[in-house]
C-alpha cells in the first residue's frame, strides 16, 4: 500500500512544506533539517504524524542508553520481510519523526526511535505493533523528570495498549513501566548500571539483589521469567534454541542491543538466524565506533551521554597503556548540570595516558583530580591527539562534544 497517495490534500501540502523547510534548512548548513521540517508540517497537520504511519507496521525504542543502536539493528533485521523507514539518525522527538515518516510512503515497517520523555505521545499518535523499552536511568538532570516519574509516564502510556512490548527483565523500572501492559516478551538483557534501581519502583522499599536476580522484599515486585536471554555471545529464545551474535559493534551493550533486537524480529516474523545474520552489516551508528584517520593517527569515537553509558563504554576501550580523550560539553542537547561526572567511576581509567577537551574540561579535570588519575588538560582535540603516545586512540564524548569532534576530524 502507498502511504502518501491516501493523505488528505492538508496532509500532502503540511508534507511538501516540511521538505521544502528541510530542504532550506540544509541549504543554510544548519544541519539535515528534518526538526524544522517536521515542526512546519506538524503546524500545518497536527494529526500529521499518525496520518504518516497508518499503513505501516511501526516499532518503537525508548530507552536512555542504546536507542539509536537498537533501533539501526532493528531496521536491519526486518528489511529481510520488507522495505523500512526509520528516523537513523536519531531525531527522536515528534517534529524529527514526522520527518523520518514523511520519507517511508512505500515502506511497509517503521523503525522509530522516541526519547523518553515523549513515549506515551507518539505511541497514541502511530498506534504501533511492538514497542522495545530497554533501561532508564538518570540523564541531562537539569531538564529530564526524575527515573521513577519517566517510568511512571511509560506505565501509564502503556496500560491498555495494544502493542506487544518486548522489555528489558534485568531492569526493574523498565519491568514496573512495561508490567501496566497485557502483552509483554520479556528480554534478559543485563544491567550494568544498578545506581538508578536500589528501590522499588512499585512500593519504595530496598530491592534485594541476589547475583543476576531481583525483587522487593517489601510488596514482592519481583523480576519476570524472561523467554529470550543473552548468554555471552549467544541469544536464547523462547524455544531454547542459542543464536551466535556475530556484530561488527563492540561490547556487552550492544550484544543486549542485537538480542532485544531478535526478539522484537521475531514479532514481525523474522526468525533469530536471519535477523542476526542481518545485524553483522551495521559497522557503525550515526558515527558512532567509527575509526577515523585524523593527523596521521586512528581514533575511535565512542559516544557516552551519561553515568550509566560511561560504565558501558570503560568496558569496551582497549587495555592500558592505549591513550584516552575525554571530551565534556554542557550545551542545550547535553543538559547544563554536569553534576553526574561525579557518578562516573573514572578510577576504571587507570593506567591510561588520558586527555581531556571540550567545554568542561575543566569541571572533568577536577574530578580527575579527585579520583587520583594522571592527565593532561588540552585546548582542542589537534592538541590532545598530537600529544598522545602511539598506537590508536580511544575518543569518549558526550552528545555535543561528540558531534564537535565528528566535524574537526571529518566523518
Amino acid at each position: 500500500m502507498s502511504g502518501n497517495s491516501e493523505l488528505t490534500p492538508r496532509a500532502k501540502l503540511a508534507v511538501t512544506a516540511g521538505k521544502a523547510a528541510a530542504a532550506v534548512s540544509r541549504a543554510a548548513g544548519r544541519g539535515s533539517g528534518s526538526v524544522i521540517g517536521g515542526r512546519v508540517a506538524l503546524k500545518l497537520d497536527p494529526d500529521l504524524l499518525g496520518r504518516l504511519a497508518q499503513h505501516l507496521d511501526v516499532v518503537l525504542v525508548s530507552a536512555t542508553n542504546g536507542k539509536t543502536t537498537t533501533t539501526r539493528l532493528i531496521a536491519e533485521a526486518l528489511r529481510a520481510a520488507g522495505p523500512v523507514v526509520s528516523n537513523a539518525l536519531g531525531a527522536n522527538m515528534p517534529a524529527g519523526i514526522t520527518s523520518a515518516l514523511a520519507g517511508g510512503s512505500e515502506s511497509r515497517f517503521g523503525v522509530i526511535e522516541v526519547d523518553e520523555k515523549y513515549l506515551a505521545g507518539v505511541a497514541r499518535d502511530v498506534t504501533p505493533k511492538a514497542i522495545a523499552l530497554l533501561n532508564l536511568s538518570r540523564d541531562q538532570l537539569d531538564r529530564a523528570a526524575e527515573t521513577r516519574m519517566l517510568a511512571e509516564k511509560w506505565r501509564e502510556g502503556l496500560a491498555g495498549s495494544k502493542a506487544t512490548v518486548i522489555a528489558n527483565a534485568d531492569d526493574p523500572l523498565v519491568v514496573w513501566a512495561a508490567s501496566s501492559s497485557p502483552n509483554v516478551v520479556w528480554v534478559a538483557a543485563g544491567q550494568e548500571w544498578k545506581d538508578d534501581a536500589w528501590s522499588c519502583p512499585s512500593c519504595g522499599g530496598v530491592m534485594q539483589r541476589p547475583g543476576d536476580d531481583w525483587f522487593c522484599g517489601e510488596c514482592g515486585f519481583r523480576r519476570p521469567a524472561p523467554s529470550w536471554v543473552l548468554s555471552g555471545d549467544h541469544v536464547i529464545d523462547p524455544h531454547g534454541s542459542a543464536w551466535p551474535i556475530h556484530l561488527q559493534l563492540p561490547g556487552r551493550a550492544n550484544r543486549a542491543n542485537a538480542a532485544t533486537s531478535a526478539a522484537v524480529a521475531a514479532c514481525f516474523g523474522v526468525p533469530p538466524q536471519v535477523a542476526l545474520e542481518r545485524m553483522y552489516q551495521v559497522q557503525a551508528v550515526a558515527g558512532r565506533y567509527d575509526v577515523v584517520s585524523f593527523l596521521g593517527r586512528d581514533v575511535r569515537l565512542l559516544l557516552a551521554k551519561n553515568p550509566a553509558g560511561w560504565l558501558e563504554t570503560f568496558s569496551l576501550i582497549d587495555p592500558p597503556p592505549t591513550p584516552v580523550i575525554l571530551s565534556v560539553n554542557a550545551r542545550g542537547a547535553d543538559g547544563t548540570d554536569t553534576s553526574w561526572l561525579w557518578d562516573v567511576d573514572y578510577t576504571r581509567l587507570a593506567g591510561h595516558p588520558i586527555y581531556v577537551i571540550g567545554d568542561r574540561r575543566l569541571d572533568l579535570a577536577v574530578r580527575l583530580e579527585v579520583a587520583g588519575l594522571d592527565f593532561r588538560v588540552c585546548e582542542s582535540v589537534d592538541e590532545a591527539v598530537q600529544s598522545a603516545p602511539g598506537g590508536r586512540i580511544e575518543l569518549i564524548a558526550n552528545y555535543t562534544a561528540f558531534q564537535d569532534v565528528r566535524r574537526r576530524v571529518g566523518n
